[in-house]
């Protein structure tokens, strides 16, 4: 067992850590005060070659995994989530098409993300299908010539619109009567395909964008699809293909996980300088044992939060993100989440006044890191998941 990064995963960290802080770190207050897409970031990230992290390299990627897309995402994520959002918006969409895609999609697709030229979003979640993805209304029937059409609308998308090309999942007739009425109160697990829908084609449509209360930059909004004519060639995997969807979101798991991280460090980091240097009573805050031992908290739950967001990245690196090993991804997710949440209230609480001020960025992390501990997979999804896990023996300790 080696704790240690691989040579090339730590010269990976060591160059994003400096991106962060001379590029991103600038950047981040102003981007949250306009809410403007950081194209400048983006193209920073672009001509360093790292929005093909996850990327196969046959496909113009660099072959890091999930792991080195995680690790870049830690140090960008001490700064500014919006950035990490953008690198994560590599791997959301595109990880249906690496799992179960065709060979002519991932050629078609994959290598214009890895360069920059191609920007992707994932469309599962609806107005009324949140963490219940099941109640999802999109419907997708035959054109009668081995074709579909789309009609219905997602929501909360990031990045809907910057995209070029969505991974889309819809309601469809049973597998082996394709032609049949779509009953979109089912709630079959062969009731679902998803399918590359491209921005450019008639019917598709980006409409309300929405007013976040943090990682303002990247939009989210909904994507309107009106008698939109998907080619067969554009269909995901297998028609009736639901479980792809949980596997996307499984193998996401660590990636999310990482910004939680990266905010919580960031944050500790910010507020043990302010600590430091700011007199109270005759010493410096930091000078207090009961300061101390809140500090010393979150130090603790950020190096285990590492463990089992590494550990998770590894093992999604190793394809084991099937049922047997959502446990073990969603505590990454969960506690580092969860902790981006402790961390920040903390570094605004050590600040005080000034904590709650734009003069300093804790209330922007504080702000961020609440959206993390309810996209893709709420807090209490993953804790049902875990716990599923335990009463399934699929985690236990003997």
């Amino acid at each position: 067992m080696d704790f240690e990064l691989p040579e090339e995963l730590a010269s990976l960290q060591e160059t994003v850590r400096r991106i962060a802080q001379d590029k991103i770190k600038p950047r981040a207050r102003e981007i949250d005060e306009s809410g403007d897409y950081p194209q400048d970031v983006f193209e920073v990230f672009r001509d360093a070659g790292v929005l093909g992290l996850c990327i196969p390299t046959e496909y113009g990627g660099s072959g890091a995994g999930i792991l080195g897309l995680t690790i870049a995402i830690e140090e960008v994520a001490k700064y500014s989530n919006t950035a990490a959002l953008m690198l994560l918006l590599t791997r959301l969409p595109t990880g249906p098409v690496m799992i179960a895609g065709s060979e002519d999609q991932k050629q078609k697709y994959l290598p214009g993300i890895a360069d920059g030229s191609l920007r992707a979003a994932f469309g599962l979640s609806e107005p009324q299908a949140g963490s219940d993805v099941m109640g999802m209304r999109t419907r997708a029937e035959s054109d009668g010539a081995g074709g579909w059409i789309l009609n219905g609308t997602k929501c909360w998308m990031s990045g809907v619109v910057q995209a070029d090309w969505y991974t889309v999942f819809a309601k469809t007739p049973p597998p082996d009567d394709q032609r049949a009425p779509v009953d979109v109160t089912a709630r079959r697990h062969d009731a679902v395909t998803a399918f590359i829908v491209e921005r450019s084609w008639d019917g598709v449509e980006v409409g309300n964008t929405d007013r976040k209360m943090g990682v303002r930059g990247v939009d989210t909004g909904e994507l309107l699809l009106n008698d939109v004519h998907v080619p067969a060639q554009n269909v995901i995997g297998e028609v009736g293909g639901f479980r792809l969807a949980m596997l996307g979101l499984n193998s996401m798991r660590p990636i999310v996980a990482a910004r939680g991280i990266g905010l919580a460090e960031g944050a500790l980091m910010y507020a043990t300088d302010y600590v430091q240097e700011r007199a109270a009573f005759g010493r410096t805050i930091a000078d207090f044992q009961g300061i101390q031992w809140e500090i010393a908290k979150v130090a603790v739950d950020i190096e285990a939060a590492r463990l089992l967001t590494y550990r998770a990245a590894w093992l999604a690196d190793q394809g084991r993100f099937t049922k047997e090993w959502v446990p073990f991804l969603s505590m990454a997710k969960y506690h580092a989440t969860e902790l981006a949440v402790r961390a920040s209230g903390l570094a605004v609480q050590l600040l005080g006044a000034a904590g709650y001020m734009k003069d300093h960025p804790t209330e922007l992390w504080y702000r961020d890191a609440k959206q993390l501990t309810i996209v893709e997979g709420t807090s209490q999804v993953q804790l049902g998941l875990i716990a599923r896990g335990v009463l399934d023996r699929d985690l236990w300790w003997d």
